[in-house]
């Protein structure tokens, strides 16, 4: 699953909810992107590091980094998830953030990476609508055969999305403890 949006757009708080729900490996994209200190971790260097996680079995992988892999991960994805919300919104969640966290490290970024409030991150989220929305869109686009794609617009679409997966879940349960579902048909690697 990926996972894409704009800066304050809720993508890593949807990806551990989802990792939780799903039991899957949570991989924040800031992580292979920052190194301690916010020392940006090399070009070269990255896409080895993406590589290695879109060859396992079963990831979510959130981050809207364009210059990092966009179609390897897109194309390496069965589900793309776009949270598409207004760009008000996720400065105030920046804001929010910021003060939640300030002069200490997020969980979705690596050590001694402490929360700052950057006038250039507030300046791509302010700009994202109409300088990076439509460029993710296209690869969104161009990758969507075979994939499922939801594109969420607001807070209680995610919300619904989030609710949608647990009942297709809480859907499975009680075939599988009525033995109505043989559980050595379950793959269990995924």
């Amino acid at each position: 699953i990926v996972i894409l949006g704009s800066g304050g757009a809720g993508k890593s708080t949807l990806a551990r909810q989802l990792g939780a729900l799903l039991g899957l490996p949570v991989v924040h994209l800031d992580t292979l992107f920052w190194r301690a200190g916010w020392v940006e971790t090399p070009r070269d260097e990255r896409l080895p590091l993406l590589e290695q996680v879109v060859r396992s079995d079963a990831w979510i992988l959130d981050g809207s980094w364009a210059g990092t892999g966009l179609s390897l991960r897109l194309a390496a994805a069965d589900t793309i998830l776009f949270l598409d919300l207004p760009r008000t919104l996720c400065l105030y969640r920046v804001v929010s953030r910021w003060l939640a966290f300030r002069g200490r490290t997020r969980p979705d970024l690596p050590e001694d990476c402490p929360e700052r409030l950057d006038p250039e991150f507030a300046r791509w989220i302010w700009e994202f609508p109409y300088r990076h929305r439509p460029r993710l869109l296209r690869a969104i686009a161009a990758h969507q055969d075979g994939r499922r794609v939801v594109r969420l617009r607001s807070t209680s679409a995610a919300s619904a999305f989030l609710d949608a997966v647990r009942a297709e879940i809480s859907s499975l349960l009680p075939p599988l403890l009525a033995g109505e579902i043989p559980t050595d048909s379950i793959d269990t690697a995924t």
